[in-house]
């Protein structure tokens, strides 16, 4: 298959995330529906962080049942480190942002232009930041499906790779959901620019993983990327359910955790049944 075909289906597989960002744009939804689809975005981000373990974990284990424990240890070490630099850094650059969003809002208009001050689209608010950490771990995780993709496409299983496209793409779907749910009600609605760079940052990994996959594949290259992934995806669960409480309505926002986590073992089941 050529490059340009390859590079397609991972086009393919990532573009599906586009689907569900226009509901970022609702302006006035009911609270229920909120909670609801704050809890389907973290239901989502729970089986995703699982998911992203588990094949992070894979080539450990497999390593550690060969008894090559030098390799495991070294595999071990990459996921240790990519988790924690996915959770630390997030922490700290939620941090950095927020001091300087206050810093900027601080400054006096004086001579110049109030515009001049005027915080980016994801400076203004937690909600902003919360959807583009969001998106960068979920772009992580898909950098590595695009991985998966393309090794199928190099090794000529053409079938397989087309398999994987059509449940990568509709797992993807069901991931735009879960990056706008913070924004959907904020009084001021995010752009339509706004939404696509999230998709990008989203679902553009996938056609990178897929031509990096095409490539050549490295276990330690996956792990680092999965790891990363997981780090920043449990920075943003643990945000969300933050942002859940502060709603209250305990019993809709577990409704919510339910069906996104069946949400996401559906698609993942359509996946394996393709024989990824």
């Amino acid at each position: 298959m050529s490059p340009v075909k390859v590079a397609l289906l991972g086009l393919i597989a990532g573009s599906t995330i586009f689907i569900g960002l226009p509901i970022g744009r609702i302006r006035r939804p009911m609270l229920q529906g909120k909670v609801l689809l704050n809890g389907i975005a973290t239901g989502i981000l729970i089986f995703l962080l699982w998911d992203v373990l588990t094949h992070a974990w894979e080539p450990v284990d497999t390593a550690l049942t060969a008894k090559h424990y030098a390799a495991a240890t070294g595999k071990g070490l990459v996921m240790i480190a990519g988790a924690a630099i996915g959770l630390l850094g997030l922490v700290y650059y939620d941090q950095w942002m927020s001091k300087r969003a206050k810093r900027v809002l601080s400054i006096g208009p004086g001579a110049a232009a109030i515009t001049e001050f005027r915080p980016g689209p994801f400076l203004g608010t937690h909600t902003r930041r919360l959807a583009l950490f969001i998106a960068i771990g979920i772009g992580l995780h898909n950098f590595s499906e695009g991985l998966a993709i393309g090794q199928s496409a190099a090794t000529g299983e053409i079938t397989l790779a087309t398999l994987l496209v059509i449940g990568f793409a509709m797992h993807n779907a069901t991931e735009g959901f879960g990056i706008v749910a913070p924004l959907a009600g904020e009084q001021d609605l995010p752009s339509w620019r706004t939404l696509a760079v999230l998709g990008t940052i989203g679902g553009g990994p996938t056609l990178i993983g897929t031509i990096v996959g095409r490539s050549f594949v490295n276990d330690t290259l996956s792990i680092a990327f999965l790891a990363l992934a997981a780090g920043s995806i449990l920075y943003v669960v643990i945000e969300l359910l933050a942002v859940g409480r502060k709603l209250g309505m305990k019993v809709m926002l577990t409704w919510g955790l339910v069906i996104g986590i069946t949400l996401g073992f559906v698609t993942d089941a359509i996946v394996t049944a393709a024989g990824a």
